[in-house]
């Protein structure tokens, strides 16, 4: 089964980048790039610096996460 390894962690964006990549800090201080995938793409509005998000990582690539849910910062 695909996504079965995957596990979730909460990071900040640090930097937005090109092409709707954005950097972001884990708490753990472990930086990655992260990208929005699926049908996400659609319906997400776009992050900023300082934003709070879910991120979904492998095991096996610890350096681009998927970014499941955007928690915006006020």
């Amino acid at each position: 089964m695909a996504g079965t390894d995957a596990f979730q962690v909460e990071g900040v964006v640090i930097e937005v980048r090109p092409n709707r990549t954005y950097r972001v800090e884990l708490v753990n201080g472990h930086r990655l790039l992260a990208f929005v995938a699926g049908r996400a793409k659609q319906t997400f509005a776009g992050l900023v610096a300082g934003d709070k998000v879910k991120l979904q990582l492998t095991p096996y690539d610890l350096t681009t996460g998927r970014i499941l849910v955007e928690k915006k910062t006020i």
